[in-house]
């Protein structure tokens, strides 16, 4: 069986025009299908414009728009960010809590109870990981998918990064969460991208398997402001970088009083 062309994405933040723009780009590129590794909401201006695009594409019975083309079943994980909006986000530094506590209530304005009702439903029903047979995916860690934190200089904690090999359930594992875009092996090589580049062939087998951090669409912070996301084909990847209208995006949160101005602040910087 073929495995269709697939748009990795994660840690959407709310930001709505790095969102259109990755989604645009994969479009164009041939993507058949849509997996969102969490983090929909959060810190951005634009929860309820994200969760909309998510819940239509990166679910398994998608919906997509007139002109759009086939669109094949995809999945969409919960990130820290929905784990805190459907429990507590006691351990959010400041900014972070205040903007989940704004993402909160931004869910719920509005008449159309349906449509809240509709978030919430979804928030709900999100899983931690998710394998399709051919990958693993997770938000943050094989080990722990919502909250482990994987970065490039783990690749020297021996035990870190054995424990989460070990709790692969296929060679290949998608995460997110750190913001950086990176690839794991199991063999202890580490190669961080820097641009759009590929196809690479993973090279991976049972006794090599690799994880990739795909970076983040909405808060990219590898000290390159452009989104990030990856294609991937069933053996090859290619990571996507792409300039987007960052100034709309930090308008949309200093328009909202409740968001920190840093939150703004640092997607121009990429940190």
């Amino acid at each position: 069986m073929s495995y269709p062309l697939t748009a990795i994405i994660s840690d959407l933040h709310g930001n709505e025009p790095a969102l259109e723009t990755a989604l645009a780009d994969a479009r164009d590129r041939g993507a058949r299908r849509y997996v969102c590794l969490g983090d929909v909401v959060g810190y951005g201006a634009r929860p309820r414009h994200n969760l909309d695009l998510v819940m239509r594409l990166c679910v398994p019975t998608p919906q997509p728009h007139a002109g759009e083309g086939p669109v094949e079943p995809g999945l969409c994980l919960q990130g820290n960010h929905e784990y805190a909006l459907l429990n507590s986000a006691e351990d959010f530094n400041p900014k972070a809590r205040a903007a989940i506590q704004w993402t909160r209530d931004a869910l719920n304005e509005g008449e159309d109870r349906d449509r809240t009702y509709a978030y919430w439903d979804f928030l709900g029903e999100l899983q931690p990981s998710a394998d399709d047979g051919v990958a693993m995916f997770a938000h943050g860690s094989p080990r722990d998918p919502v909250r482990e934190y994987l970065v490039p200089r783990d690749i020297q904690d021996e035990a870190k990064m054995s424990a989460c090999f070990e709790r692969m359930t296929s060679p290949i594992c998608f995460v997110g969460h750190s913001h950086v875009p990176a690839v794991y092996y199991e063999d202890r090589r580490l190669y961080r991208p820097r641009d759009t580049e590929g196809p690479y062939d993973l090279g991976q087998t049972p006794a090599v398997r690799v994880i990739i951090n795909v970076g983040s669409v909405g808060q990219p912070r590898d000290g390159d402001n452009r989104l990030s996301y990856v294609l991937f084909d069933g053996r090859n990847i290619t990571f996507i970088r792409l300039a987007y209208d960052i100034e709309t995006a930090q308008r949309a949160i200093r328009a909202v009083s409740e968001l920190p101005d840093y939150l703004a602040d640092r997607l121009a910087v990429g940190r």
